[in-house]
């Protein structure tokens, strides 16, 4: 899936930064200057070991690069992905259906009270969610309901 994805070199530097301190294995970058934040997508079962204990290693990694950090865990499934990337919003269910025109779109069912969570400040939440769909899975849209 993640064949086509190149770095650049200031995201190497912060995929080799990230995995020095935290240990964890990197499987995909992405510099997002306009919210001052960086998303890392992790190898499944690593997102523990990338926080670190009482997120210990996300701490050190914003201080050293003045930016806010935010892991995901990767899945082949792209609905355990939708959920991995919402987290801590408490997922209902998720639907991914194929449009006449041949477009892929996810309607995700989230908590009531998990919306504003799933949809992030001014949607930044909501924004990476249909960037990250959208690289791994091709699904052109992704609506948070």
């Amino acid at each position: 899936m993640t064949s086509g994805i190149k770095f650049t070199g200031t995201e190497m530097r912060y995929i080799a930064l990230f995995e020095s301190i935290t240990g964890a294995s990197v499987r995909d970058c992405i510099i997002d200057e306009e919210q001052g934040r960086v998303i890392f997508v992790v190898n499944k079962g690593q997102i523990g070991v990338a926080i670190g204990k009482g997120g210990r290693n996300i701490r050190i990694l914003e201080r050293m690069t003045s930016k806010k950090h935010e892991i995901i865990e990767y899945s082949e499934d792209p609905v355990q992905f939708i959920k991995n990337a919402l987290k801590p919003a408490m997922v209902k269910e998720v639907r991914i259906t194929e449009r006449p025109d041949g477009k892929t779109m996810a309607v995700v069912a989230v908590h009531p009270r998990d919306k504003g969570v799933a949809i992030g400040k001014n949607g930044r939440n909501a924004e990476r969610l249909r960037f990250l769909a959208k690289r791994y899975f091709q699904i052109q849209n992704v609506s948070i309901t």
